[in-house]
């Protein structure tokens, strides 16, 4: 028996790669003739570097930038095997970890420090890129990120804004004419699976804002702010960018890479295709996904149905094994074989963090226990 696992991270308890191991461990321990394909996943959100050099022999770029709150950090980008593509990943940047709740100040956060990794890149002649978006503390619809290219942002009276989401209001000239001009010879791709607009009540602010720190009577200035500035910029450009699926992802730094002629792809389906795990699944008995939470937003896109859709065409039927289950998940079943929490008992969210990896061996031991009378 062939079994592919391929996790997404328990966020806040397990990576990707440990979830796998886990999942491995318990399988072959209770079946005798199995051979386990571990290949750890992501959606374009946190832990996307490490799926993408699970799977191929890249490397890690180490680089020191501007991190969210405007201090210095030590981090990295990664370049495949092809020794061509970049993978910026915005979490090891600007991420939502990295600012403490307490003094979290979404309207003094910036992408600077993803320009500056950017031009690093640039300089060390890289022309592809792919951005992972997911995981970002930031609210600043990639003024930031612009800045460090070279766009120039101006107040009324001339002087340059600072890269700050409280500064947007004040901005009332652009020039795109000092970016960098190797960013217009380079390819850019955005994995992303958010397809929300940048204003508006659907948009980055509205939706995404809350959790990032904004609060409730602070969201409609903040969204007029970052509606001005991106006008700005489709009256500078002649293009419009604004609407477009996915513009509002990472506080609108989806929106920012779209001026840069960036296409937005689904982060599930893009990793899924460079490390090759079409072949992987047609090549397995049986595929395991799993995910921090399932709930019916994992309908639309997330990683568990992006594999168990592909497994599907392959008549190769999928387990998903989830942190947590809401109770009414009928509409899965239609691709999922069956699913399963790892929860065993009446536990609090901290207690189940805690436990995460005892769980997980003992729900995926009793699937293993039922699969080796699969065949």
């Amino acid at each position: 028996m062939r079994i592919l696992v391929a996790p997404d991270s328990f966020k806040g308890s397990l990576t990707a790669k440990k979830v796998g191991q886990i999942i491995k461990s318990a399988l072959v321990n209770e079946i005798s003739n199995v051979v386990v394909d571990v290949t750890p996943m992501a959606d374009g959100g946190e832990g996307t570097i490490d799926a993408f050099l699970y799977s191929s022999q890249g490397k890690k770029v180490k680089v020191s930038v501007t991190g969210a709150m405007g201090e210095k950090v030590e981090t990295y980008y990664a370049v495949l095997s092809d020794n061509e593509t970049v993978i910026i990943e915005v979490a090891l940047i600007a991420g939502f970890t990295s600012v403490p709740e307490a003094i979290r100040n979404p309207f003094q956060l910036t992408t600077y420090g993803i320009g500056e990794c950017i031009i690093h890149a640039l300089n060390a002649g890289y022309r592809k890129f792919i951005f992972c978006l997911g995981g970002s503390a930031t609210n600043d619809g990639g003024l930031g990120m612009l800045q460090a290219l070279g766009v120039m942002f101006k107040d009324e009276e001339g002087n340059n804004v600072s890269p700050y989401p409280s500064c947007l209001s004040k901005i009332a000239q652009i020039d795109y004419r000092n970016i960098d001009k190797r960013i217009w010879e380079s390819d850019i791709c955005v994995a992303s699976d958010v397809e929300n607009p940048l204003c508006g009540k659907n948009g980055a602010t509205y939706i995404f804002g809350p959790q990032k720190g904004v609060l409730l009577d602070q969201l409609e200035k903040l969204d007029s702010s970052i509606q001005k500035f991106a006008k700005c910029i489709e009256s500078h450009l002649n293009k419009k960018f604004i609407e477009l699926p996915g513009a509002g992802a990472a506080g609108g730094l989806g929106f920012a890479l779209l001026t840069l002629n960036a296409k937005i792809e689904s982060g599930a389906k893009l990793i899924a295709s460079r490390i090759g795990l079409e072949t992987k699944i047609r090549q397995s008995d049986w595929v395991i996904t799993g995910e921090g939470k399932t709930d019916l937003q994992t309908l639309h896109g997330k990683l568990p149905y992006v594999i168990a859709t592909m497994a599907k065409g392959y008549h190769v039927p999928t387990i998903l094994i989830s942190g947590s289950l809401e109770l009414d998940l009928t509409p899965l079943y239609e691709i999922f074989e069956s699913m399963h929490s790892i929860s065993s008992g009446p536990l609090s969210l901290d207690d189940s963090i805690k436990n995460t990896e005892v769980l997980l061996h003992h729900r995926v031991k009793n699937i293993a226990r039922l699969l080796k009378y699969a065949g």
